[in-house]
């Protein structure tokens, strides 16, 4: 059977009052009746005392006689005036363990015989029966135990004041139950109802109905709950449609291709014996072939980069050399399209996977050098900034808008399709890039060209600083 959270929450906190109380109730009623049970000895010793004074005076200042003997003479006569003086029924036996006196002969007697052997031993017993206190206790003479006396004291008043304050504690636990079952319930109703409202959001959100603001705006840990709820729905969202767009580009991406060789095989088919067209067709084939073999390339990679840790080596890394040598593979490239290189590197070390620089300085030379003017130029720079060192790869090309900025780094994003496809541009290569930045623990952003012509892409990196001589090796 399912119990709901403030049920069992309240059941809780009542339970938790009430065994409390309970425990409470008990120490303190058995603190009273310990007491109470003191106090009634400590009277009954003391009246022990004023009778012992006054049998022994009586005993010794007569004529000595066995005390077997003086007890069956004076002590009807010693019971009834002890019995007055105490206010109690007050009972002497001589050592036979027969009466000898009763202050109330006509009384119904108890059975005592067991506190009593005890008593014949020189020994105090006391017995309960009822609401009546049985107390015996050894008399003493000049030549040892003379006789035993009893005192039966009431325990009414005692027994009734400890009923009244059990009544007290059993209907105080009663009213502190209910008070604290109600207080709990509505208490913990709000909290469940906060708790089912948060989980009516992940139910929301869990069908695809994103929220629009946090559920639950409390100061505790309901409120942080809430906000971390609205933040993953947000993030949810934003990657959903992320992935819808991805699908879409990709999709529109494949699409172009696909249409331009079905279009090149249909022209081959219906015009076979025309060879300058079957070279043609042929060669658009072959060209939108490669082109989609790059796509599906550069989205497995893609793919691969962003669900796997692939291996990363870091090193310590000459940034300054790194892109001499990249600047070298790239010059043939520069020179056929009538581009001019230029470097202005200072020497600076970083800490980073070699493998994965190469990928990321060769992609930003590359598209610089293609997406660039007739005769314009690429120049790659550094400079050190407080603790980072920033790489600029600069080019005096067509520009990105600012509003198109912010897009660039999304998969199968391009600011011109239609040169982006003259150009062989896939849409991945950005998105690439930005992944290898930020596995190597880098930033990357885009400004506007030298003299607000073309773009700049600037690379951040921490600088390393080496411990030791030994530990900055050239690469």
């Amino acid at each position: 059977m399912r119990v709901s959270l403030k049920w069992k929450f309240t059941l809780f906190l009542a339970g938790l009052l009430l065994f409390t109380v309970a425990v409470l109730s008990t120490l303190i009623l058995q603190g009273v009746a310990r007491y109470q049970r003191e106090q009634m000895e400590d009277s009954l010793a003391q009246m022990v005392k004023t009778a012992q004074t006054r049998i022994t005076g009586q005993y010794v200042t007569g004529t000595r006689i066995p005390p077997q003997t003086f007890m069956s003479v004076e002590g009807q006569k010693l019971a009834i005036e002890l019995g007055a003086t105490s206010g109690t029924r007050v009972l002497l036996y001589s050592m036979d363990g027969v009466v000898a006196g009763d202050s109330l002969p006509m009384a119904e007697k108890a059975d005592v015989a067991d506190a009593l052997a005890f008593a014949l031993q020189n020994k105090i017993a006391y017995l309960t029966e009822g609401d009546t206190l049985h107390y015996l206790a050894p008399l003493q003479g000049p030549d040892g135990q003379i006789a035993v006396i009893q005192f039966d004291s009431s325990l009414l008043a005692q027994n009734s004041f400890f009923q009244q304050l059990l009544r007290l504690f059993v209907y105080t636990s009663i009213g502190v139950l209910l008070i604290s079952f109600l207080f709990g319930f509505f208490y913990m109703n709000r909290q469940a109802i906060a708790i089912s409202r948060l989980k009516q959001e992940t139910d929301r959100i869990r069908m695809g109905q994103y929220l629009t603001s946090p559920g639950l705006l409390r100061k505790d840990e309901l409120g942080d709950l809430s906000a971390g709820i609205f933040e993953m729905n947000q993030a949810i969202k934003a990657n959903i449609q992320t992935q819808k767009q991805f699908f879409d580009n990709i999709s529109h991406e494949f699409k172009t291709p696909l249409t331009a060789i079905k279009a090149n095989a249909d022209l081959l088919h219906m015009y076979g014996d025309d060879p300058s067209l079957v070279r043609e067709s042929s060669a658009a084939i072959a060209s939108e072939s490669s082109r989609l073999h790059e796509l599906v390339e550069t989205a497995l990679q893609l793919s691969a980069l962003e669900k796997y840790s692939l291996e990363n080596r870091p090193e310590v890394i000459w940034i300054d050399q790194l892109l001499e040598e990249l600047s070298v593979r790239l010059k043939g490239k520069a020179e056929k399209a009538g581009i001019t290189l230029r470097k202005n590197l200072v020497p600076a070390t970083i800490w980073a996977d070699k493998d994965s620089l190469i990928h990321i300085f060769l992609n930003l030379m590359d598209n610089a050098i293609k997406y660039n003017k007739p005769h314009g130029e690429v120049i790659i720079s550094n400079r050190i900034v407080a603790a980072h060192l920033e790489i600029l790869i600069q080019d005096t090309g067509i520009g990105i808008p600012a509003d198109e900025r912010a897009r660039i780094f999304e998969p199968f994003y391009t600011v011109n399709p239609d040169r982006a496809r003259q150009t062989g541009g896939t849409g991945l290569g950005l998105a690439l890039v930005q992944q290898f930045v930020e596995k190597q623990q880098g930033t990357i952003r885009v400004e506007d060209g030298p003299n607000g012509q073309g773009s700049t892409f600037i690379v951040t990196f921490r600088v390393y600083t080496p411990k030791s001589s030994n530990d900055c090796l050239q690469v």
